[in-house]
């Protein structure tokens, strides 16, 4: 393994998070120079050097082995959120150290979940710097995942073992140049068309930046201290829940949408399943609101319900009401939603949609063989058979995943925290959602979680962001050599 090649691309990184704040610095300096201006022009100085230094003294590679690949794209996350933090860091205020490094983690992770009370507060620079991590880091989840570990062919088969279903596979079977142009387009896409929508619908333009930033990373940070419900508008809630949707979908698909091809979309076994649960969650939680009584209105129910359902089944942790106060089974509902999410080849988190149908396929499967032993029974993804090493990949991951969410959730009740809190904090994170329920509900936050809590929760977003194996695979390589 070469240091060089690694700390090369790692540099591209960070010189990448440094443009991000430098842009942030110049959004202070139009909000007249604001109190982040010199934290984020420090910054970004500090980050451009540490990012340049290897591109100016390491000559370029153009391949990339095994250990490489692995070591880049964990240490890339993990070094962009430890500079992520000097903007909060240097800025003070509510921000300690802690708090810095889980607010960037946080951002980088697109979890959404934060330590800051007042968030209306927040100078203008900084605001949109927590929004422009959200937005590199939901480009980043696909970008490195499928671009910068892929260049070795060998390794892109055994990374695509690891992938969900043939669906992700399929709508990437592209050059490297034409991936990237794919994903650019409907990143950007989303993102300008969004902000366009948003900011006719009422919203001033740096707050419809900013929800586009969150919204299309599926991230959740706002720039106020009562998430959407601030702005009280049916039409910007619409807005907002459709580029939820449509960003939990896999770019591969949206993309077909985009050239001509919108059946595509509608073919795919997986979207259709997804589209499915979040319609059936959303009934399911606005009759027991409105039938628990947590809401006097038919229509004020479907609106919160539906918002909110989409809000977590896509990992973005927006907030149109306090969930936390809704009936037992609308919470249960939402729960099961922060562990399913959305599809594979997205910037969500969580299991994705994927592993779900995959693993209730296989339960199916199972049945059958037990009532007609003699018969040839596949599990099929939009018509094609997996193989029986994907599945029990995809098993494998969700029983790891589960086991995860409750042993750091016993952490935390011995840290001090009640279950609740526990158990759904560490849904959240792990999932990349964000909010949870009682005092880190949709309309909390983690300010008052000891140190080791935010420790221990920012290194399970950074696990369920990377999805686990790349971290599992890298010390197996590791041992290898």
């Amino acid at each position: 393994m070469d240091p060089k090649v690694i700390s090369r691309n790692i540099g591209i990184a960070l010189l990448l998070n440094a443009l991000f704040m430098y842009i942030s610095a110049v959004v202070s300096a139009i909000y007249g120079f604001d109190a982040s201006f010199s934290p984020l022009l420090l910054s970004a100085l500090i980050t451009s050097l540490a990012g340049g230094f290897p591109l100016i003294f390491v000559n370029r590679y153009y391949d990339i082995n095994l250990r490489e690949g692995f070591t880049i794209v964990v240490l890339a996350w993990v070094i962009s959120c430890l500079f992520g933090t000097l903007p909060y860091a240097m800025y003070g205020g509510e921000f300690s150290i802690i708090d810095s490094w889980f607010e960037s983690v946080s951002g980088y992770t697109t979890t959404g979940a934060t330590t800051v009370v007042d968030v209306e507060a927040l100078p203008k620079g900084l605001l949109f710097w927590r929004s422009s991590t959200h937005w590199l880091g939901g480009l980043g989840v696909v970008v490195f995942m499928l671009l910068v570990l892929p260049t070795v062919s060998s390794f892109r088969m055994k990374l695509s073992k690891m992938e969900i279903s043939s669906l992700s596979k399929e709508n990437f079977r592209y050059k490297v140049k034409q991936t990237i142009r794919i994903i650019s387009t409907v990143y950007l896409g989303l993102t300008i068309i969004q902000t366009f929508l948003l900011h006719l619908a009422g919203m001033d333009l740096f707050d419809s930046v900013n929800h586009a930033f969150s919204t299309v990373s599926t991230g959740g940070f706002s720039t106020r201290n009562n998430s959407v419900i601030y702005y009280d508008s049916f039409r910007i809630e619409l807005i907002i829940m459709v580029f939820m949707v449509l960003s939990g979908i896999h770019f591969g698909l949206l993309y077909s949408v985009f050239a001509g091809k919108p059946a595509s979309l509608f073919k795919s076994s997986i979207v259709r399943f997804y589209l499915l649960s979040l319609l059936a969650g959303g009934l399911l939680v606005s009759l027991n609101i409105r039938m628990g009584g947590s809401v006097n209105e038919w229509g004020t129910a479907f609106r919160q319900g539906f918002f909110q359902v989409i809000s977590i089944g896509t990992t973005t942790g927006f907030a149109t009401a306090d969930s936390s106060i809704w009936p037992s089974f609308s919470m249960l509902v939402l729960i099961y939603f922060m562990f399913q999410c959305a599809c594979s080849g997205s910037t969500t988190g969580g299991l994705k949609a994927d592993r779900v149908f995959i693993f209730l396929s296989s339960i199916k499967a199972h049945l059958k063989r037990q009532v007609h032993p003699n018969a040839v029974v596949s599990i099929k993804v939009n018509n094609h058979s997996l193989e029986r090493d994907m599945v029990y990949s995809v098993n494998l991951y969700i029983a790891i995943y589960i086991t995860m969410v409750f042993l750091v959730t016993m952490l935390l009740t011995l840290f001090g925290l009640e279950l609740t809190e526990a158990f759904s904090s560490s849904a959240a994170c792990m999932g990349n959602v964000g909010p949870g329920f009682g005092s880190v509900g949709s309309l909390g936050n983690y300010s008052d979680f000891p140190f080791v809590a935010k420790l221990l929760l920012s290194v399970q977003m950074l696990l369920g962001r990377l999805e686990i194996y790349p971290i599992m695979l890298l010390f197996v390589v590791f041992r290898s050599r």
